[in-house]
């Protein structure tokens, strides 16, 4: 809730500036011709709204589409029917279906959905999805916005402090029961300080991840259930398993720790999007980085170190969606910040003013003055005409 307010607070307070044309500089070979850009809305933005945050990643993209002056169809996802019939209600009564239109129903209600010919459309999902949203798309030539998923590691370096690393990191994992896109996937940290970061992450599991009235890791539905512990089974296989905390009743799956998993096994191909945590060794910080760079970019990275060195190392070796120093998955809830990823984890990105230039055409505007430089080209050739074409154009650099 709190994001979702924020993001409706923010463009409120800025989009008057947002709105605003603006002056584009032109080379002095035109003036005094004048420039600007100004945006216009798309049309019909298409939003498909995840599971996992249901409020918040509907509110997110809808107030950049309806900030930029454009109508929107939004698509609940079938796994939250309550809140899509509360979410169709309220947007009836507060916004008028001629503005917002809600759509509830299931995978076909959401394959003829992101058919239509959208002037934009914007999907939160899986990658394997977003692949299928993207092909659909293309039949209309339909812009996509795609936030995708991927596994987000976390760096931790020798000199970190490895309680404060500890409990951040569990407690971003532990956010929706690790159902989330930016959730910590998987941990690489410096061999010397292995040791130390576990027994760190245990003894907050039983301080505070277990404590009474704790949130328990409740996962979505059976089937989801059912993956995660199908993702599990080879690592218990090789005793690899610990669980900091046990499971409970019905879908309270726990939380679980994976040492030093095979890197070759499901549990680190596949994205977890739940609350077990690989835990890997690395000889050195600069192999952390090495080991993220062989893999598909992902669309979080999270970096737990003070030294200054391997901060920047990790700013310029790494592209991924976000980077977070000394911390987990905050860049998200900033709407100062963009937010999306790259290829595999994402195209395209929004929050806050980035939204609402996805959603807008930023138009070129250029006026011509009565006179100008320019009318020198036309007409017959001539000694004059050259030089002071040559003129021109090498005072125009």
């Amino acid at each position: 809730v709190l994001p979702s307010v924020l993001a409706v607070r923010h463009a409120k307070r800025h989009l008057a500036r947002w709105m605003r044309p603006r002056r584009a500089r032109l080379s002095p070979l035109f003036w005094p011709s004048r420039a600007m850009i100004v945006p216009q809305p798309l049309g019909v933005v298409g939003i498909v709204v995840p599971w996992n945050y249901p409020l918040y990643l509907a509110v997110g993209p809808l107030v950049g589409a309806l900030a930029a002056g454009n109508r929107v169809m939004l698509k609940i996802s079938e796994y939250t029917p309550n809140f899509g019939r509360v979410f169709a209600e309220q947007c009836l009564h507060y916004l008028g279906d001629d503005v917002v239109g809600v759509v509830n129903g299931g995978p076909e209600q959401a394959a003829e959905f992101v058919r239509l010919p959208f002037d934009h459309l914007l999907f939160t999902g899986s990658t394997q999805i977003g692949r299928q949203v993207m092909a659909a798309a293309a039949d209309n030539l339909t812009p996509v916005t795609l936030e995708l998923g991927g596994k987000c590691p976390v760096l931790v370096a020798q000199d970190a402090n490895m309680r404060c690393a500890a409990r951040r990191i569990l407690q971003a994992k532990m956010t929706n029961a690790g159902q989330t896109c930016v959730a910590p996937d998987y941990v690489l940290v410096e061999e010397s300080a292995k040791d130390a970061l576990i027994s760190a992450m245990k003894d907050i599991a039983q301080t505070s991840l277990s404590a009474p009235g704790a949130i328990p890791a409740c996962i979505i539905t059976e089937k989801h259930c059912q993956r995660l512990h199908a993702l599990l089974e080879t690592a218990e296989e090789d005793n690899k398993v610990e669980w900091l905390i046990p499971p409970g009743h019905g879908r309270d799956m726990g939380l679980a720790l994976v040492d030093n998993p095979p890197l070759d096994g499901p549990l680190m191909q596949e994205e977890i999007f739940g609350p077990v945590l690989p835990v890997i060794g690395v000889r050195s910080f600069n192999d952390a980085i090495d080991f993220v760079r062989c893999r598909p970019h992902p669309l979080a990275v999270y970096a737990f170190t003070n030294d200054a060195k391997k901060i920047h190392a990790v700013h310029t070796d790494i592209l991924c969606g976000g980077l977070v120093i000394n911390d987990c998955a905050l860049h998200v809830v900033q709407d100062a910040l963009p937010f999306g990823g790259v290829r595999s984890s994402g195209i395209g990105q929004y929050r806050g003013v980035y939204g609402f230039e996805t959603f807008s055409k930023l138009k070129p505007v250029f006026i011509q003055s009565r006179v100008s430089p320019t009318d020198w080209l036309l007409g017959p050739s001539s000694k004059l005409k050259a030089r002071l074409t040559d003129w021109l154009i090498r005072w125009g650099r």
